[in-house]
């Protein structure tokens, strides 16, 4: 094996791992709710301390990376993680769990982007289309295999071993990172925006931490503190940005319609169903009783759905123009969600099939319309800034949507029966999704579109 290619396995394998961490817990969850005695609203800390701690490392890896060399770094980052993932199926009680799922996040964090950029830099012209290639297989492969593995797993042992099976995984990738990976000199880089990375990261998590507490029936006004905080944070930081030369993200590049709509898109679609898909579980292990390895499965036709329109997306995205994908693409996912909230029996399986087939193929569409079209008003030094808040952003969206979906259950589910709040929940998740919408007509006219 050539070098770049061991630089590319690296990379894919450390990307796998990281896919696998964001879905193969989510449907654990019940069982370890059930473990700690919580409810669904706490629940979703596994997942959201874990987005957290991604968010907050990503814009520093390529300066550490620069300073402690992407060798020892990428290594490092997998022992820690390899750590993080025994603690967490050990862990005793639920702010241990959150506590390492936050460590686990930071050290999956610095593997991506200096692995992206290691392997990219290698693979020029039509040879970085392959690359691209095997990294969209490995998005669409790890969400739909693990959630099925994930579920086997938890029926057939313990939740604890959704997280010890990682470990050999992540001991490969940091041998493998240390073996094949050369000490190169890396170009210095400009120390990141810490103070605006933390302003950041301190509202996301306020926001986050007061709608689970007000879903999970806590004191109200102990909620709307926290919401407080997370605006009295996002002020700090509005000060702080014109203030600093080089903040962390950039949010004049927002007037870009074309990237305003792509990050509302994401949140819309891929945020909304990882709420909703986080809900259905619930649903259907406690309220319709099925396994966990039953549950997981539907991700592998998500995963189908996906795969076709984003390879249609490929082939019409010059033709038809990103607006007319992006209407399809928001039609499709919600009429999926609105088909679970019709399903009230385990028997109602074709029904389900369905509904995540219909969201497969609008999420496919819809995140890589806006993976197209976010980025396509910048160059030069401006793309890197917009590829910061981009992300950010992309990563957000899945905190988000958990949380803001939980709450709205766990508030209907105070006044409705449990089914019926579901369903109330799935219908109003609909309606979420078509909110871009709106915006749709601020979308300039495609520099490629023909017609």
């Amino acid at each position: 094996m050539t070098y770049r290619y061991r630089i590319a396995t690296v990379f894919l394998l450390g990307f796998f791992i990281d896919c696998i961490n964001i879905f193969m817990p989510a449907v654990a969850l019940p069982r370890m709710a059930a473990a700690f005695q919580i409810g669904s609203a706490a629940s979703a800390w596994v997942a959201n301390a874990y987005i957290l701690g991604l968010t907050l490392v990503i814009p520093l890896s390529p300066w550490l990376a620069s300073r402690w060399g992407a060798r020892r770094l990428l290594a490092a980052s997998m022992l820690v993680f390899a750590v993080a993932v025994w603690a967490c199926g050990e862990a005793s009680s639920f702010g241990q769990m959150v506590g390492w799922r936050f460590v686990q996040g930071m050290a999956g964090g610095l593997l991506i982007p200096v692995g992206q950029a290691m392997t990219f830099n290698r693979f020029q012209g039509g040879e970085r289309a392959r690359i691209s290639t095997l990294v969209m297989a490995v998005a669409l492969l790890a969400p739909a295999l693990s959630p099925g593995l994930g579920g086997w797993i938890v029926d057939q042992a313990s939740w604890r071993w959704v997280f010890h099976a990682n470990i050999p995984l992540a001991l490969a990738a940091a041998a493998l990172s240390w073996l094949w990976l050369r000490d190169e000199p890396s170009p210095a880089q400009a120390r990141p925006d810490l103070p605006g990375l933390l302003l950041i990261s301190a509202a996301l998590a306020s926001a986050l931490l007061g709608m689970s507490l007000y879903g999970a029936g806590q004191a109200g006004v102990v909620a709307l503190a926290c919401v407080g905080a997370a605006l009295g944070f996002a002020y700090l930081y509005a000060r702080h940005f014109r203030q600093v030369a080089d903040a962390i993200v950039d949010v004049r590049l927002l007037q870009s319609p074309r990237l305003a709509l792509s990050i509302w898109v994401y949140y819309a679609i891929p945020g909304v169903f990882t709420g909703v898909n986080l809900l259905n579980i619930f649903y259907l292990q406690d309220l319709l009783h099925m396994g966990a390895a039953q549950t997981g499965r539907f991700m592998v036709v998500y995963a189908a759905g996906a795969l076709a329109t984003m390879l249609l997306c490929g082939r019409l995205y010059n033709r038809v123009g990103a607006g007319r994908l992006f209407l399809l693409a928001m039609l499709l996912h919600s009429l999926g969600i609105a088909a679970l909230a019709v399903v009230d029996s385990s028997v109602d399986l074709p029904i389900l099939i369905l509904a995540y087939a219909l969201m497969g193929m609008g999420g496919g569409l819809g995140a890589n319309t806006a993976q197209t079209t976010a980025l396509m008003d910048f160059d030069g030094a401006q793309t890197h800034k917009a590829s910061v808040l981009w992300n950010i952003n992309r990563q957000m969206a899945f905190s988000v949507g958990a949380a803001l979906l939980l709450m709205l259950f766990n508030g209907l589910a105070q006044h409705w029966p449990a089914p019926q709040a579901y369903h109330l929940t799935f219908a109003i998740a609909a309606l979420l999704g078509l909110l871009p919408l709106l915006q749709l007509r601020s979308l300039p006219a495609d520099h490629t579109h023909h017609g």
